[in-house]
């Protein structure tokens, strides 16, 4: 599931920049799903952290000179 939303989400920055102009060729992405956390999804205690998982809720975007 989280890997499809994760995919899911970059599809949809994708689409984004196409959209604004951006050549196809330009843009790739890559998703990652929940192998790539930024922040704990539990505190300590094995509670829920919230905070964390809206962190781990995110796009990179990386600009590379080809």
């Amino acid at each position: 599931y989280n890997m499809t939303l994760s995919e899911n989400r970059a599809k949809s920055v994708v689409e984004y920049l196409l959209g604004k102009g951006i050549a196809k060729g330009r843009v790739s992405y890559k998703a990652f799903g929940r192998s790539q956390p930024i922040a704990p999804n539990e505190n300590p205690d094995g509670t829920d952290n919230p905070e964390g998982r809206q962190l781990n809720r995110r796009i990179e975007v990386k600009v590379v000179n080809r």
